[in-house]
């Protein structure tokens, strides 16, 4: 099979900070309809494979009695490692190659994934999901580097809608995959398919990448920023770990001590990372990519939306089957409303966005809100008699919301970022969303199991959803401030 190079520079954003060494883009290949499908397939599966699981945790814990705690890590453990290291498999991809990148990072979560599939005790189900976190951060990063190396203008802002949806979509399909996998028991293998059903997907996927995805790099990567690394690892763990396993673990003195380490661990890498932006050389997060004011505010938003997302979708999962005592498939099942909702907002944004511009992603905010309070009073007022029917129109408005949002914000945040910086400038985002989305579940998901042991879940539901009402409202409010019209 041949292979086609093509090393991709650009001149810096006007909004960027300026680099006189930086030459001007050169587009080689364009990635063609199978190719993109591809990439769009990389990125679903690590979004998949983060939700999946939280409907199969009690089989899990039936079947290998893992307590709280280890079930915790089941879910901290991939979301950890994967965040720890996105960006630096950006780096990688920029350097050795992003197709080359890719292969190895999605040949890497079928392994892994056969492994989490296989694994006969606890421990080795989360030793195999750091792992398959670690394969995931290899994978994720060279799509958005690829799309922006190999696109450009109408082409690449479809592309980076799609790119959005299929995020959006990952995370609720996830669910509701787990939930059906989970029931239909394959073969005897119970929770274990949530992992194995990832091997034949993956066995595609790299067919399809060997046959359909141009490689490309950078021109000039630059190389491994050790000391960024190692205290953006730091940073994240000292922070994400505590918070997931704190409650599970009765908030032991390790537990404190991390975050109070987070703080310091934080400074000092931005710190670090300054100086070495300011001294010419090319850090892990370089500082000045902040100076891009579509990133920067898109990042902003980002953030406080996956923590509520994320935060909603585990305590939905542990409502529906541990309060209102629903199988596994309607569990799944009672998020296809905000899936329909959210793949038919997709649709119609980018038609929306020539319109009306960024304001509606405003509008998306309300609408999910609205879908957020419909669901609150619908819990408060009838939760004896609570049912997936009625639980579906506040989870498909709060879908139609979202999915006027995602999108949007993905294409927002990438579309500034010159081609030559894809690769940091993709783990920046996705890592800053994966983040989130774990803290989402540290926090929010936290919140939710320490009050309903002595409030109820009704109560705890509706306060978590208040929780999550007003990240939606921040968000709402933030959109205010996105550049009126998207490129």
């Amino acid at each position: 099979m041949s292979e086609t190079t093509v090393r991709t520079t650009s001149t810096p954003s006007p909004t960027s900070s300026p680099s006189p060494t930086v030459p001007v883009t050169h587009h080689g290949a364009v990635i063609g309809p199978l190719g993109l499908f591809t990439v769009l397939l990389g990125a679903a599966l690590p979004l998949i494979d983060f939700f999946i699981v939280n409907v199969a945790l009690p089989s899990m814990d039936s079947d290998l009695a893992a307590g709280p705690a280890l079930l915790e890590l089941v879910v901290a453990g991939y979301g950890v490692a994967y965040a720890v290291l996105l960006v630096l498999g950006g780096r990688l991809g920029d350097m050795a190659g992003r197709r080359r990148l890719f292969l190895t990072g999605m040949a890497a979560f079928g392994l892994t994934s056969l492994a989490c599939g296989l694994a006969p005790t606890a421990w080795t189900l989360v030793g195999a999901r750091v792992a398959q976190g670690a394969a995931a951060a290899l994978m994720m990063p060279q799509v958005l580097a690829t799309i922006q190396a190999t696109t450009q203008g109408p082409r690449r802002a479809k592309a980076m809608s799609l790119y959005g949806a299929t995020a959006g979509l990952s995370m609720v399909a996830g669910q509701i995959l787990g939930g059906v996998l989970v029931a239909a028991d394959v073969a005897g293998s119970g929770w274990r398919s949530v992992f194995l059903v990832n091997v034949p997907v993956v066995v595609v996927g790299l067919l399809l990448a060997a046959r359909a995805m141009p490689e490309t790099r950078s021109d000039r990567p630059a190389g491994i920023d050790v000391a960024g690394t190692l205290l953006l690892a730091l940073s994240l763990v000292s922070l994400l770990l505590p918070l997931t396993e704190g409650r599970a673990a009765g908030w032991p003195l390790w537990t404190w001590v991390s975050l109070g380490v987070f703080p310091f661990a934080a400074a000092a890498f931005f710190l670090v990372e300054r100086r070495a932006d300011r001294q010419g050389r090319t850090p892990l997060v370089p500082p000045s990519l902040l100076d891009i004011t579509s990133l920067r505010r898109g990042l902003a938003m980002v953030v406080p939306f996956s923590i509520g997302f994320s935060g909603f979708m585990f305590v939905v999962a542990v409502v529906l089957q541990q309060g209102l005592r629903m199988g596994p498939v309607a569990a799944g099942l009672a998020l296809v409303p905000m899936a329909l909702a959210f793949f038919s907002a997709s649709l119609a944004g980018p038609r929306l966005i020539g319109r009306f511009g960024t304001r509606v992603v405003t509008a998306g905010g309300v609408i999910q809100a609205i879908g957020i309070t419909l669901l609150t009073l619908t819990v408060w007022h009838g939760w004896s008699g609570l049912t997936v029917a009625g639980l579906a129109p506040g989870v498909a408005v709060a879908g139609l919301g979202q999915g006027l949002q995602l999108p949007i914000l993905m294409r927002l945040m990438l579309s500034d970022i010159p081609a030559d910086r894809g690769g940091v400038g993709g783990g920046v985002v996705v890592t800053t969303q994966q983040s989130a989305l774990a803290l989402g579940i540290a926090t929010l998901g936290t919140l939710f199991l320490a009050l309903a042991p002595s409030a109820g879940m009704r109560d705890a539901l509706v306060v978590t959803l208040l929780a999550q009402l007003g990240l939606v409202v921040v968000t709402a409010l933030l959109s205010l401030r996105l550049p009126r019209v998207m490129r």
